[in-house]
């Protein structure tokens, strides 16, 4: 770098970084601030301007207030002790956020649960937490449903909104209440290391975790990346991403409501109506994945992506080969990329639009942020250590597994690990004995390398995780979804890139015997898995390759991908509308690379 460039970046980052230090650093000074009084001071402040809108609903500032009031009177009457979780299914809407944040004010813990799981994942999702009561919006009911069966915990049901069946109405119920501020014993006692929502990751097979976030960490997340963006009262957010979500239902709508702002919800991404929704409402911020950027790109020049007042787009997974494009295309003068995790304690930013970069950690705050790149073995699935037993750090441009300091210290709640509802799952994402006896450090996950300059940058996902559609996709789980179907001996999950398309798409290759039926597997792929999980490219084999310590080999499968002329194995792509599998051939393959497919 330049020294022009240089002194550039260390201005962008004294600037990002200081406004997000003043901002976050007096919450941990007090331990019994929590979300309710956050809102309580939005309502007070900012009363009747508009705090969420969508195309079904508008709440001002007061009225968000008495809204989550009277959901957390609900709580009270209906047996929600501090601690007692209930489960939200609701699309994207401005009353999603009210319902959260009335559970909280009283210390019940909201599960917010995947609109786009059914069956026994959605199933499993709801008995994860355990909640004493489930709330259902009226248009989620069918898919609900599909879970019943296979409910074993007895949970209260409520549904929002007119429906025919025989469940409660929590709409009605809600508006019998006070939306008055809460009061003697109706305000209990709450602290910041209380939970505040259960968020899920990974639920791609009924296998979801449930990452614990307590209210200082939902607190944090807002009004840290609300300093990040400086973001003001001026500001409205355009948001399309699934506020069952900490991106989409805590940090985008967080970053303006925390200083007057307003949050337009789209209920479902739209590449089409993006931008003219933009305008439609006079957004000045959008929120976005890697994904959302692509298909945006890849639809028709319109009069309204150039109409509009962007002033700066955050998210994250926007790749080098589209930064540019996206920019320049759309018109967007800046660009916050960033890297979080919901569970997590690691957290990345790119203020000076570096392409590509997921943020950069300058030197003279290395020991505030204690993150840092370990070398990794690809083979063995864990972090390389030298003789003495440490973990040995990564050198410049060397890609290792990113890591980030657990503390437990009042004074750094950041660095905290509060881990997920299972705890054996928690302790897997943990490293101890790093650099010294004792110490213990958050795993990412996530393969990364650091330049000279300090900027980071995303690899991949480690091992048997993928990332795909703004998915994780963990694929032990895939395989034990697919494993049972008849005919299949070996199922060797894994993701693959595809050209012109964003993380790694699902794939399998599975050695089977005569009773396995073809056309039949892709209805039980189709009807099985989530979109984000189901393998979409097929490889059969004679053989099955394996370590010699009796594991599946997935580094050569995953070299040579899914393109035809690197195999003699016939390779499937799954045809989802048709439910089937349409045979990969090279004039198959050369439309999907020229983009006249889509997955």
């Amino acid at each position: 770098m330049n020294p022009i460039g240089r002194l550039k970046s260390e201005w962008a980052y004294a600037r990002g970084i200081g406004s997000v230090l003043r901002r976050i650093s007096p919450l941990a000074r007090n331990a019994t601030l929590t979300i309710r009084d956050e809102v309580e001071e939005w309502a007070a402040e900012w009363r009747d301007a508009p705090a969420l809108i969508s195309d079904r609903e508008r709440l001002s500032y007061r009225e968000l207030f008495e809204h989550a009031n009277r959901w957390a009177r609900w709580a009270i009457i209906h047996g929600v002790e501090k601690g007692d979780r209930v489960a939200l299914l609701m699309p994207n809407r401005p009353e999603y956020m009210a319902a959260w944040i009335g559970i909280s004010m009283v210390g019940g813990v909201t599960a917010l649960i995947n609109t786009h799981l059914g069956g026994e994942i959605l199933a499993h999702s709801l008995a994860v937490a355990s909640p004493r009561h489930v709330v259902v919006d009226a248009s989620l009911l069918p898919l609900f449903e599909t879970a019943t069966p296979f409910l074993r915990h007895p949970s209260a049901v409520w549904v929002y909104g007119d429906h025919p069946m025989a469940y409660m109405r929590v709409d009605e119920a809600l508006a019998e209440l006070s939306p008055v501020r809460l009061s003697g014993r109706d305000r209990r006692a709450l602290a910041q290391t209380d939970d505040c929502l259960w968020i899920y990751t990974s639920g791609t097979t009924g296998m979801p975790k449930a990452a614990r976030l307590n209210h200082y960490r939902v607190l944090a997340i807002m009004n840290g990346f609300s300093a990040a963006t400086r973001a003001t009262s001026q500001d409205r957010i355009y948001v399309a991403q699934p506020m069952y979500h900490s991106a989409g239902g805590v940090l985008a709508p967080g970053i303006v409501l925390t200083v007057g702002g307003s949050c337009v919800v789209r209920e479902k991404f739209s590449a089409t109506e993006f931008w003219s929704d933009v305008v439609r409402h006079d957004c000045t911020m959008i929120q976005y994945i890697g994904e959302l950027c692509r298909w945006l790109l890849a639809t028709p020049p319109t009069e309204a992506e150039r109409r509009h007042r962007v002033r700066i787009a955050d998210g994250n997974g926007l790749r080098p080969d589209i930064w540019e494009a996206f920019r320049r295309r759309f018109r967007i003068p800046q660009i916050l990329e960033w890297f979080a995790a919901t569970e997590g304690n690691v957290v990345l930013l790119n203020f000076d639009g570096r392409p590509g970069a997921v943020g950069r950690i300058p030197w003279y705050l290395a020991a505030r942020m204690p993150t840092r790149i370990v070398r990794f073995d690809l083979e063995r699935g864990e972090p390389l250590r030298d003789p003495s037993g440490r973990c040995i750090l990564a050198a410049a441009d060397e890609v290792g597994e990113a890591i980030g300091e657990i503390v437990v210290d009042a004074d750094k709640p950041a660095q905290r690990f509060d881990g997920y509802a299972d705890t054996r799952a928690t302790e897997k994402k943990i490293l101890r004995d790093v650099f010294r006896p004792g110490d213990a450090w958050f795993r990412t996950g996530d393969l990364m390398r650091r330049d000279r300059d300090g900027y980071f940058y995303f690899v991949d996902r480690i091992g048997d995780t993928f990332r795909w559609k703004g998915e994780n996709v963990a694929t032990s789980e895939v395989s034990e979804a697919i494993s049972p179907y008849p005919g299949i001996e070996v199922a060797n999950v894994y993701g693959v890139t595809v050209p012109g398309h964003d993380g790694r798409a699902g794939m399998v290759a599975l050695t089977v015997n005569e009773d396995f039926d073809l056309v039949d597997f892709a209805a039980h792929v189709v009807d099985t898995l989530p979109p984000h999980a189901r393998p979409l490219f097929l490889r059969l084999r004679d053989d099955v390759a394996m370590t010699g310590t009796f594991k599946l080999k997935k580094s050569d499968l995953v070299t040579e991908g899914c393109d035809p002329s690197h195999t003699r194995d016939p390779l499937f792509l799954l045809d989802v509308p048709g439910r089937r599998w349409m045979l990969l051939d090279d004039a198959l393959w050369q439309r999907l690379t020229r983009g006249e497919i889509r997955l």
